[in-house]
């Protein structure tokens, strides 16, 4: 990993063909996603590195359904399309966030969406991380993102140039068109993340081959109920 900035100062990033090639590919898979379900109706959004572009061999594409759905007609969706699923999970990553299903395709793929009605602050998460829409991806956009070491990644023709976001709360949040408290959250939890050693969930549920997601939605509740009241 590449270890952090200090405040204030910036690191220029170039591409090589490879990278570009990468990236290209990973934008390509995404664009076939988000095309099923927009015909489907829904309006998704690519987040974190493919948005913005720094990617590597290990980046996951992340593709949100940023409105609450019904399970079962995603999955239909993407069966219809020729999609198989490699893992079905209900995913909380922190307790202050609505519970998502994680539909995982493959080891790079995932489709996700809320089971409850997503407020303002969850769908900042994605916009903190840098997120496009459909028609964006089409026309090749990048845009900023902060990635999973507090770096802010601003995309150029070259590559991009990131920079620590330590200090700079305020601008940063200007910057994504975010609340500052998504800003500071973010800080709070990848900092904890990173003095533990690991970027563990606060609850997974797998699910298993022949249950529904409906179908467990008592128990996710009660998981939900009893984080509120901490």
């Amino acid at each position: 990993m590449v270890k952090p900035l200090p405040p204030h100062e910036t690191r220029e990033v170039k591409y090589d063909k490879r990278r570009w090639d990468l990236l290209r590919r990973k934008r390509e898979r995404a664009k076939e996603t988000m095309r099923i379900l927009v015909a489907a109706g829904w309006e998704p959004l690519v987040h974190g590195s493919v948005a913005r572009g720094d990617v590597d061999e290990d980046s996951d594409i992340d593709i949100f359904i940023p409105v609450q759905v019904q399970p079962f007609r995603v999955e239909m969706v993407l069966k219809d399309a020729g999609y198989e699923f490699l893992k079905r999970e209900i995913v909380i990553a922190t307790p202050w966030q609505l519970p998502k299903v994680h539909l995982c395709v493959d080891d790079e793929l995932i489709v996700s969406f809320p089971l409850m009605k997503p407020l303002p602050t969850e769908l900042d998460f994605y916009r903190f991380g840098g997120a496009i829409d459909f028609i964006d991806l089409e026309q090749g956009k990048r845009v900023a993102g902060v990635d999973k070491r507090l770096m802010l990644i601003e995309p150029t023709s070259f590559g991009h140039v990131e920079s620590s976001i330590l200090g700079r709360e305020g601008e940063v949040a200007k910057k994504l068109g975010v609340g500052i408290e998504i800003v500071r959250e973010r800080i709070q939890v990848l900092t904890r993340r990173a003095e533990v050693g690991h970027t563990g969930l606060y609850y997974r549920r797998e699910l298993a081959p022949d249950e529904s997601f409906e179908g467990v939605l008592k128990e996710v509740g009660r998981k939900v109920r009893r984080s509120c009241r901490r």
